[in-house]
């Protein structure tokens, strides 16, 4: 009888923060906008009426107010600007998630995170969550632009962000991994596209459309193993003629029960 060897396409797992590993409808944006709008009024001087609009337009060239306003000269320091926008946010509005918890234990790839955010916003989003021990890397601000602390001029070194792809590079770079193995999850759907142009199979998360982009799309993170089950293949050899062949080391019952386990673990 005729056999063959199956196993996962892929190896690692990339996942960005903010609205991917916990919903854009906790608040946490929302008061990110206004923190940012904050910012503009007391330590860059636009006026009151003027900061939303400024906030936009920044963000839709430049793809974030610190960028945009290092680009047009301001002396921002990015400590200083990440400890105003993230250090005042709510973050009892992040909530402890056990079935992601779980659902995150039960995958056996490397998984990384790849963030916009600075470093100390990552660790305590993630803290939050209780999943920071499920990631063995923390890709973010910090690690996209190392030379900004070095500069003379603000615009020395232009802000390195998603979705550019000098961006997306350093996070393949970085995460050491294969692309054409690697599943990339995202809400935006520019840095989804970005992460296709380097290579990566992507997974728009937020939205039950995929995008043009998106090999995958996830509604909410937690439907992983419904729509990704390839993700639990393990290396196994089988039986082609095999009327029960076995291609996934969890059946979807199995880990529909591993999600609504009451115990978190360890």
């Amino acid at each position: 009888m005729a056999s063959c060897t199956i196993s996962s396409p892929f190896d690692s797992l990339i996942f960005d923060l903010d609205d991917t590993l916990y919903s854009s409808k906790s608040g946490i944006g929302q008061a990110l906008k206004q923190n940012v709008q904050d910012f503009l009024v007391e330590k860059c001087g636009f006026a009151e009426s003027e900061a939303p609009n400024v906030n936009r337009e920044l963000f839709r060239t430049y793809g974030s107010s610190l960028a945009g306003l290092r680009a047009l000269g301001y002396n921002i320091n990015p400590d200083d600007y990440h400890s105003f926008v993230h250090g005042r946010l709510p973050y009892d509005l992040i909530r402890p998630d056990p079935r992601l918890r779980r659902l995150l234990q039960s995958i056996n790839q490397r998984k990384i995170i790849f963030t916009n955010s600075d470093r100390i916003h990552a660790d305590k989003a993630l803290d939050r969550l209780g999943i920071k021990d499920c990631f063995e890397k923390i890709i973010c601000f910090e690690t996209m632009n190392p030379n900004l602390w070095k500069s003379n001029r603000p615009n020395e070194f232009p802000v390195v962000l998603k979705p550019s792809i000098e961006a997306m590079k350093i996070g393949v770079d970085v995460a050491e991994v294969d692309p054409r193995r690697t599943l990339f999850f995202d809400d935006n759907v520019k840095n989804v596209a970005a992460g296709k142009i380097v290579g990566l199979r992507t997974v728009l998360v937020g939205s039950a459309i995929k995008s043009k982009e998106a090999d995958y799309a996830l509604e909410i993170l937690t439907n992983m193993a419904q729509v990704i089950p390839e993700i639990w293949v393990i290396n196994e050899e089988i039986n082609a003629n095999d009327s029960d062949k076995k291609r996934i080391s969890h059946t979807i019952t199995e880990i529909d029960s591993v999600l609504s386990a009451t115990s978190v673990g360890a």
